[in-house]
């Protein structure tokens, strides 16, 4: 090894055992390396991210003849896994597979262990789920208009639910009640399942939960629908306006998830795991188990995830400041 005045050189044999440690997953394409690529999901098993990641993980598995595990380190709103995510080695053989609470973090907690621009290298959008605006009948609103309505005769009066503090639930809800000028009473469960069945039993008056999730209750008579906080109706439910069309401009709450590996990570491995994910968000029968779970198959470059989490990040704090909530 030589000294220059920039550090220092390395040998033929260094550069030799970085390139092949940063092309292992490209090698893993063609059957030359077995090392184990890990998928980290900072959530619980059946969430959105980890069945994502599984589906991902097994089309991996089996295009590129490499072991591909899901890892999953739940906590602190996903904080505890994405740090972990965030300091394993940028080898290509750990990615991050994640919602948007990702970047709403930044925004609701004091300090976070990782930094949703500059600790990771994006890889793709993999997914959005729609989230639907509902109420309880017994709230006795047949329309998003007649919500407002009531909302701001009765200020601070209707509740509503959210699987906790900072979730996209909540901070869609928070975001409805700043641009729609209405007070609402957040109440904060520790899980969806909890929230969403006092909601159907109306011990809670009003949520934003899953569109795939809104559908069966709403059927039952359990729920109404009154709006999505989409950009476009959704799919499944066609016949629901957007909060768009009924006048809430520069509404998007879209669950999203996305894919990323640790900074550093070379250009070519990221490019590498974007073309096999786009192929397999691509394929007919993925898009159909996707479509069953209420979620849209995205896909796209790098940049394009980039730039969704810089204007989140944005977006959000802005909303987390001006509702003035915290993560306690």
């Amino acid at each position: 090894m030589t000294i220059d005045s920039a550090g220092w050189t390395p040998s033929r044999r260094t550069l030799l055992g970085i390139l092949v440690t940063a092309l292992a997953p490209l090698n893993a394409a063609h059957g030359q390396s077995q090392q184990t690529i890990r998928v980290n999901v900072p959530f619980s098993p059946g969430t959105g991210p980890d069945l994502l990641a599984r589906i991902l993980s097994e089309e991996l598995r089996q295009r590129w003849n490499q072991p591909v595990i899901v890892e999953n380190k739940p906590g602190a709103s996903g904080n505890i896994g994405t740090d972990a995510a965030a300091r394993a080695a940028p080898d290509g053989h750990t990615l991050l597979v994640t919602v948007n609470t990702f970047v709403m973090n930044a925004s609701l907690y004091r300090s976070i262990p990782y930094d949703p621009e500059k600790s990771f290298e994006p890889i793709a959008e993999i997914a959005t789920g729609v989230l639907a605006l509902v109420v309880h009948p017994s709230l006795n609103v047949a329309t998003f208009p007649e919500l407002i309505a009531l909302a701001r005769s009765k200020p601070g009066e209707i509740n509503y639910a959210s699987p906790g503090r900072g979730t996209p639930q909540h901070l869609a809800m928070e975001l409805l009640k700043l641009t729609a000028k209405i007070n609402l009473t957040h109440i904060p469960y520790p899980s969806s399942a909890g929230a969403v069945k006092d909601l159907a039993g109306g011990h809670v008056s009003a949520m934003f939960i899953p569109i795939h999730t809104a559908l069966p209750l709403a059927e039952a008579g359990q729920i109404r629908i009154l709006a999505v906080g989409s950009q476009a109706r959704a799919q499944r439910a066609a016949q629901v306006p957007t909060l768009a069309e009924l006048g809430v401009t520069d509404f998007d709450v879209d669950l999203w998830y996305g894919v990323l590996a640790p900074a550093g990570t070379p250009k070519a491995i990221v490019d590498r795991y974007n073309a096999v994910f786009n192929e397999i968000l691509a394929q007919p029968g993925v898009r159909e188990v996707l479509d069953r779970q209420g979620l849209i198959a995205q896909g796209g470059p790098p940049e394009r995830l980039a730039e969704l989490i810089a204007k989140d990040r944005l977006r959000w704090a802005k909303v987390v400041k001006d509702a003035q909530i915290t993560s306690e």
